[in-house]
């Protein structure tokens, strides 16, 4: 006789069930339970979804994140402030930040997106977070939302990274080259091969003053660029050493 087997409950995806979720996990009380109920539903379940409230939440979480990084006076510049904010707000950290919300368990799709796993998309997962601020700021009004992002947020603000290794690599090796009075790297274009929608690219980084080139490689020309500058930046502080 086969053994029995276990089935995992499903997800509780009732009204209620968010409802409780939003309390519990968000820290807020919706006073208009359809506000939530939107914020969660994914486009391919309704022309009634959460893209507008998406748009909405956007906007408040940077401009809470940039009023923050602005109070906590540790960065020189306003690049500085603009690389930090990029990094808290960008779709990786928000798509982090709905895992450990469960927000997954809780989203409205379609069914062909349920069964292609489109709910666990990073994507999806980063633009429901920024609906459902959006869907507070409705609800109760600005402080509420600051509150909620505030909220959702405060780890992070608490352990900020050096805003120098925000910088991208050809920042990065442009500032190094400038520091040393010497000139600007140039970068060709050596090869594209691959399908029109997926091409691959390998482009050469050189400084010429130092007579050192190298290739970098990537899915599009400024991954491939930015690939080589990393790569003429670990050589070039190699040879310095």
């Amino acid at each position: 006789m086969a053994p029995n087997r276990v089935r995992q409950a499903s997800p509780d995806r009732t009204l209620d069930a968010r409802l409780r979720w939003a309390k519990e996990r968000l820290g807020y009380q919706f006073q208009n339970p359809g506000l939530l109920e939107r914020a969660l539903t994914h486009r391919s379940a309704s022309k009634r979804n959460n893209e507008r409230l998406e748009f909405l939440g956007d906007a408040l979480l940077n401009f809470v994140i940039a009023q923050r990084l602005f109070e906590a006076d540790d960065f020189d510049s306003e690049g500085d402030m603009s690389r930090m904010r990029a990094a808290l707000v960008k779709g990786e950290t928000l798509a982090e930040l709905g895992r450990e919300l469960a927000v997954e368990s809780h989203l409205i799709v379609g069914p062909g997106e349920l069964r292609s796993g489109g709910a666990s998309r990073s994507s999806v997962l980063a633009n429901a977070v920024e609906a459902v601020i959006g869907a507070i700021l409705l609800d109760g009004g600005f402080s509420e939302g600051e509150a909620c992002v505030n909220r959702l947020m405060a780890r992070r603000l608490e352990s900020l990274p050096d805003a120098a290794t925000l910088k991208d690599a050809k920042t990065r090796l442009q500032e190094w080259l400038q520091g040393r009075s010497l000139s600007l790297p140039e970068y060709t274009v050596e090869s594209i091969s691959g399908e029109p929608h997926k091409q691959a690219f390998v482009v050469r980084c050189e400084v010429a003053e130092k007579k050192i080139s190298v290739n970098g490689h990537g899915l599009s020309r400024r991954s491939a660029e930015q690939n080589a500058a990393e790569q003429m930046i670990s050589k070039l502080i190699s040879d310095s050493e």
